[in-house]
């Protein structure tokens, strides 16, 4: 395990931080001095054996379609695994004890004995990888426990129960075919044994006693495992596939493709039950993969399981309940880079799942695409040598060794807790969706496909000839499904879809109505300044850094007792901790936000002598065991595959508040497939609430064009806001621009204390989080305080008076101190500024109030930073004339290719300009 303590040592505390337990040393005591004795006088014939386990993959017929040879067809052929180069010849003798895990022997076995055992072993229907994993106590055991399963014969009725699934599959698939011959079904036909593999799956499950399983899966015979293994009624499929919704007709949604369909449903296997959930994907390829890994996390944060077991101790130390099953395309698998970035997760601390299962559903094309063009190396599983993961490749033909090597899987990531994966080689007999012809490209490959029986066929033949089944058998199997699904075909019209929603731990909280409500979110000042005092509090003989004792501690404490001027940092920090005060956890994941790209935050101090890591608000537990937890998740350098973790952790739990922070706010556009197809959508499409919180800093500080915009006017545009009435909180996304550190305390704290969950964007500040101007006296937290849509010129009525005003300026965040800034140098008095906070829903009664204050006004302006073609103007102008009745005037930059200027005196004579238009 020395690779895996080298990388873990020294950033996080040996103690143990919440999210992350630190795993017990490795008590693996070495290979024994018997083996290594028999290995040493043996040291040729081990060799040859290594070579077994090193190259045998190469040339095994893991492929049910081959029909162009990559490889020697002799394994004698293959220069690395002939006994001759090892100086070993036929006449030669071997015991193998030490040497290969096989039974005890009788006699020492003859050279082509050996070879043959080995060639069936690593060159048959199943190969493993072991030759780059560094930990010799993994290899060891894997290839002890891997050669252990060519031991081993399921049992006649365990042979029949495969089959009968794959039977059930392969007529599901048809009947399909034949009552919906247009509609896309994905079907799983050429790869029906992976129903042998999700059969295994389950009953390990049972055997390790898992509380949960977590599976993240693509459309490829999603609809035969949903409705074969799964407990979905396929009437529910034959009605989507009719055309009606599934939701019920209160659900304010718009629904989703069936192959999206997912389950939450209990399962039991052997006298176990455990908890399935098979999420909702979207269709773009794997992006589904952290989402299922975000969600398995969550189970383990609600269980106090895995990386969340407080147990101290190593007896005490218990691998995790809850398992993540990961299922990949072949084309997509190494395709697509949010896969990279998921394993890179794998085993960074606050991220990993303590192993995750990925089975590959490997049909040799990716849509036409020819597998040997669709990559750069051998296998579409080789991204798992990146994190030393095993990999097992199997051939399809072969659902007896897809069930060993899936038990082999799982004991693996009981005992290591680190990910697996198998490399199921089958086929694709259809095109992508069965409606395309894959002859037209790959016309070679696809005469083979169709000259062979199906998988199902071929299995069911080989029981047929031991003896096990016979056709009457096979058909009536086949015969009795096709039955059951016409029943269903026929109940479809009486099938009312069921309410999966707001049940269990989102019991209580609903859809919101059309309408924007109001939230106290305030809270007494006594107890904020003890959360934020606790803020900043150290155990006794912990080193802080000289600089963060003076500017962020010691100010901190200062701030706090003035109670007149609390910075943005500190306002988050109370709101964090008075959520946390009142039960809730809260996660803030993103790269290096312990410390926050601007350091202002230092939420995660670090010991300057030790490494040691503290996070303050966490000792507040110490006192009330019902306090909530702050977990800091420093996140590694990705974007797409760190937000889907996030998303799928939101998702799970509606008492966990998880913000996502970008280092800049234009980061967000790498993950940019999770938040069309999740974030902003889930809800509409599946009735999947969630929380999630994202700060995106934005401001244009002469900066260029990266760094300096968040984009909003992309988040604006992926509303459903209404430009001709009234939002309410309905809107699927609410995305706010605070211009105070109150507001944004109001605005975190108002996404747990509503009844409803809607994910919220926050244009966060860079240049706010110091100016001295941007500050909150305690009043503004007081109870019966709140976030505020709109904010009122603070000046009127003392050096603006209301009824001289003849131009109203409308502007929203950091660019409002700068208008301030000019307005109060220059002593303008009839122009008044007003802060939309709120942009989506938007603020239109709240509007309307302000502009009331104004009767002598004609002039409305907006003013942004922004160019025109960016920034909220398109968004805020035609909401504000068809609902507030009044003409306004665009008051910025022009229009732009690029967000900003890259020259720095380009960039003040615009800003200057800006503020000149406005004011005058």
């Amino acid at each position: 395990m020395l690779g895996r303590l080298l990388l873990s040592r020294g950033y996080h505390s040996t103690k143990g931080v919440f999210g992350n337990r630190p795993r017990p040393s490795s008590r693996y005591e070495g290979i024994s001095a018997a083996v290594l004795e028999k290995r040493n006088t043996n040291s040729n014939v081990y060799r040859w054996v290594e070579a077994y386990r090193t190259h045998g993959h190469r040339i095994a017929t893991i492929d049910p379609v081959k029909f162009q040879p990559t490889e020697p067809q002799n394994f004698n052929q293959l220069p690395e695994l002939q006994y001759a180069r090892y100086g070993l010849t036929a006449a030669d003798r071997i015991d193998p004890t030490g040497l290969i895990n096989v039974p005890p022997q009788q006699q020492p076995l003859s050279m082509a004995e050996l070879d043959q055992l080995l060639a069936r072993m690593y060159c048959g229907t199943c190969s493993i990888e072991l030759g780059f994993i560094e930990s010799e106590e993994e290899r060891e055991w894997l290839a002890e426990r891997y050669e252990h399963l060519f031991q081993q014969e399921p049992t006649a009725n365990e042979r029949r129960e495969i089959a009968e699934l794959m039977l059930k599959s392969q007529a599901f698939d048809q009947f399909l075919a034949v009552k919906f011959p247009t509609v896309k079904r994905y079907g799983g036909e050429g790869a029906e044994s992976m129903m042998a593999f999700y059969w295994e799956l389950f009953r390990c499950a049972g055997d390790a006693n898992l509380s949960n399983i977590v599976i993240g899966m693509p459309h490829r015979g999603k609809l035969n495992v949903l409705t074969t293994l799964f407990g979905t009624r396929p009437a529910k499929i034959f009605k989507k596939f009719k055309g009606y919704p599934e939701f019920p007709a209160d659900a304010q949604a718009m629904c989703d493709i069936a192959s999206h369909f997912h389950t939450s449903t209990d399962v039991t296997v052997g006298g176990k039950t455990f908890h399935l959930n098979m999420l909702h994907n979207p269709s773009h390829l794997e992006a589904v993969n952290p989402v299922s890994m975000g969600k398995a996390r969550a189970k383990q944060l609600a269980h106090a399981d895995g990386p969340y077991d407080v147990r101290q101790g190593e007896d005490a130390y218990h691998r995790s309940k809850v398992l993540n099953v990961q299922v990949h395309g072949d084309a997509a698998f190494p395709g697509q880079g949010i896969n990279q970035e998921c394993l890179m997760m794998a085993n960074v601390p606050h991220y990993e799942v303590e192993g995750t299962i990925h089975l590959i559903v490997n049909n040799q094309v990716g849509f036409t695409t020819p597998a040997e063009r669709g990559r750069s190396t051998r296998y579409v599983s080789d991204l798992a040598k990146a994190i030393m993961a095993p990999v097992v490749h199997v051939n399809a033909d072969d659902p007896e060794a897809l069930a060993s090597v899936t038990k082999l899987a799982v004991e693996y990531r009981q005992k290591f807790g680190k990910d697996f994966f198998i490399d199921l080689n089958c086929f694709r007999r259809w095109g992508h969706n069965e409606l395309d012809d894959p002859t037209m490209t790959n016309p070679l490959l696809y005469k083979v496909i169709h000259a062979r029986k199906s998988i199902p066929d071929v299995y069911a033949g080989k029981l047929i000839d031991a003896g096990l089944f016979d056709q009457a058998d096979v058909d009536a199997i086949s015969k009795s499904h096709q039955n059951y699904l016409t029943a269903e075909l026929q109940a479809y019209e009486q099938y009312e879809p069921e309410r999966t929603y707001f049940d269990k731990q989102w019991s209580g909280l609903q859809q919101p109505s059309d309408e924007v409500t109001v939230w106290n979110t305030g809270v007494d000042y006594r107890l904020l300044s003890h959360i934020g005092r606790e803020s900043v509090k150290l155990p006794e003989g912990f080193n802080v850094h000289p600089h963060l004792q003076k500017t962020h501690i010691d100010a901190r404490l200062k701030r706090l007792a003035e109670g007149q001027r609390i910075d943005w940092a500190t306002a988050e920090a109370l709101a964090i901790g008075s959520l946390m005060y009142q039960g809730y956890n809260v996660r803030l994941s993103g790269e290096d936000v312990g410390r926050g790209t601007f350091s202002q935050r230092h939420a995660m101090l670090v010991d300057q002598q030790t490494n040691e890591i503290f996070i303050p608000l966490n000792a507040m537990a110490a006192d009330n065991p019902n306090t909530g937890r702050f977990e800091v998740a420093n996140s590694i350098l990705s974007e797409e595959a760190v937000l889907g973790f996030e998303y799928g952790m939101a998702i799970d739990n509606p008492n966990n508040l998880v913000l996502w922070e970008a280092q800049f706010g234009d980061f967000f556009n790498g993950a940019q497939i999770i938040i069309d197809t999740f974030l902003v959508s889930g809800e509409t499409k599946w009735m999947i609430c969630n929380g999630l919180v994202m700060l995106l800093p934005h401001g244009y500080d002469g900066a260029a064009s990266e760094h300096s915009s968040c984009r909003m006017e992309r988040f604006l545009q992926m509303t459903d806001s209404r430009e001709t009435s009234p939002d309410g909180d309905t809107v699927n996304l609410q995305i706010i621009n605070p211009s105070t550190p109150a507001q944004y305390f109001h605005a975190l704290r108002r996404q747990m204390i509503r009844n409803f969950r809607k994910p919220m964007v926050v244009v966060a500040p860079k240049t706010l989080l110091r100016l001295s101007d941007c500050v909150s006296p305690h009043s503004d937290f007081a109870p019966g305080t709140h976030f505020q849509p709109v904010l009122g010129d603070p000046e009127a009525g003392d050096r603006v008076d209301p009824k001289r005003v003849r131009r109203v300026v409308l502007c929203s965040g950091k660019h409002y101190y700068t208008l301030q800034a000019e307005r109060k140098s220059r002593q303008v008095s009839d122009v008044a500024l007003v802060r939309l906070e709120s942009l989506c829903p938007f603020p239109v009664q709240a509007v309307r109030d302000e502009l009331a204050k104004y009767p002598n006004a004609r002039e409305f302006v907006w003013s942004q930073e922004e160019h025109r073609n960016m920034g909220a103007w398109t968004f805020v102008q035609p909401r504000f004339e068809n609902m507030c009745e009044r003409r306004i005037q665009y008051r910025g930059r022009p229009e732009a290719a690029t967000v900003a200027v890259g020259v720095s005196q380009w960039h003040v004579k615009e800003a200057e300009e800006v503020i000149k238009t406005t004011l005058y």
